[in-house]
């Protein structure tokens, strides 16, 4: 059980420290993890930044993601996305929709910078908890194209089925928790507000 986000952060921090000096590019997926990634920037003395991604949501049930897509426009679907009733034209619909969001928050949250280039670097994505991992799978993939010297997907809790297929796209994993029993990140968590885009945009203005 965590705290909060910070609690999290700081733990994440102590088991990346091997990164401190190296000016690791500390990227979150937003928005849950925006406050996590600079803090464990600052602790690691790198850069702090975002990676667009966003889940596609299953028809009826928008909770449950079914893939995901990056900024690029690549898209994952998950093996069991038509047992839930996602079409090849639900998914193109959907995929349309996110990508939409996916512009206009890149919009509000850089308008006046483009984002850090990860070429070359150590790359480390944060998230506040992987359930199917279909964001981070979106993240890691674009990611990849980039050339980082090394990509690292470091999160507090993940389930361990999902730790398993995001390790197959990064170097490392480094995931604090994996408990058998995984309903929901939030229940990870003490205390686990909901982050609107006018925090997210204050900590990159900050940054």
């Amino acid at each position: 059980m965590f705290f909060n986000r910070d609690d999290a952060a700081r733990r994440l921090a102590e088991r990346l420290l091997a990164y401190q000096g190296s000016k690791p590019l500390v990227l979150a997926i937003p928005r849950g993890a925006v406050s996590m990634a600079r803090l464990i920037a600052q602790r690691l003395q790198g850069e702090f930044d975002v990676v667009l991604v966003r889940k596609l949501r299953a028809p009826h049930q928008p909770e449950l993601a079914i893939g995901s897509v990056n900024e690029s426009g690549w898209t994952y679907v998950a093996d069991d996305a038509w047992a839930c009733g996602a079409d090849a034209v639900y998914i193109e619909r959907e995929k349309h929709l996110q990508l939409q969001t996916i512009r206009q928050r890149r919009a509000q949250y850089t308008p006046i910078r483009a984002p850090l280039e990860p070429a070359g670097r150590i790359v480390i994505v944060v998230d506040d908890g992987l359930a199917t991992g279909a964001t981070m799978i979106a993240a890691l993939h674009g990611l990849r194209a980039s050339r980082p010297a090394r990509l690292i997907c470091a999160v507090p809790v993940a389930p361990p089925d999902t730790v398993a297929r995001v390790s197959a796209l990064a170097d490392e994993v480094v995931c604090l928790e994996m408990p058998e029993f995984f309903q929901a990140v939030g229940q990870f968590y003490r205390h686990f507000d909901q982050v609107d885009d006018a925090e997210v945009i204050e900590l990159l203005r900050n940054s």
